[in-house]
């Protein structure tokens, strides 16, 4: 089995874990370990930390080494140096928005699993030629929402996405009927609000809703 297909088959596994992963930005470091906790808690273990924010690192750091259960990545990958800092921080995943050569060839070459973006048909296409068949759909609702994704399924029946941008607990549903879709991913679990308040009960709230919707599978 080649590297790719081993790190493929990682990204599958955390895609299978719940039927939600959060996109987290955050941007007091001191909130991770207990934000992470009340996701756990809540039934939602896989956690994507956006590097938006000077935050991120140390963020990831925190999670994966005070919270047990937690399977933590990063997002907003855009270059080797992501990659590289995300896996000291101990990231299990990478997430990216898009895709680029120099992005690819830096994940050919790191130990760290990467779920690419795509919004268009001839992107997936071309990472589905470079071996990868996890992709991110994104921005999902801007690029085309669920009927787009949905006819994929029949030309593409190799790849499964997790859709993510503009998404939340409403819609959810429509994306995780379909067959090619495992996981899809939102904001709307860790809210900044409830983040700046300290909120894990209402936290761990959404993510056990989260948690509770079903897949195609």
């Amino acid at each position: 089995m080649s590297s790719i297909e081993q790190k493929q088959q990682q990204v599958e596994t955390l895609m299978r874990l719940a039927p939600v992963i959060p996109v987290v930005i955050i941007d007091d470091a001191k909130a991770a370990v207990p934000m992470a906790r009340a996701l756990v808690a809540g039934g939602i273990p896989t956690i994507e930390v956006t590097l938006r924010t000077p935050a991120a690192l140390e963020a990831i750091r925190a999670i994966a080494a005070e919270v047990e259960g937690a399977v933590v990545g990063c997002g907003t990958a855009l270059s080797a140096r992501d990659l590289q800092a995300a896996r000291q921080a101990g990231a299990r995943f990478a997430v990216s928005p898009g895709t680029s050569p120099r992005l690819l060839d830096a994940a050919d070459d790191s130990e760290l699993p990467l779920l690419p973006g795509v919004a268009t048909a001839s992107e997936a296409m071309a990472l589905l030629e470079r071996g990868y068949r996890h992709l991110k759909f994104f921005p999902a609702v801007p690029a085309g929402g669920h009927k787009l994704l949905g006819a994929w399924a029949s030309p593409l029946p190799q790849i499964r996405f997790c859709p993510t941008g503009g998404i939340g607990l409403s819609s959810a549903p429509d994306f995780l009927a379909l067959p090619n879709v495992l996981c899809v991913g939102g904001s709307w679990l860790t809210p900044t609000d409830r983040l700046a308040a300290g909120d894990w009960a209402g936290i761990e709230r959404l993510a056990r809703e989260a948690a509770g919707l079903r897949r195609a599978d």
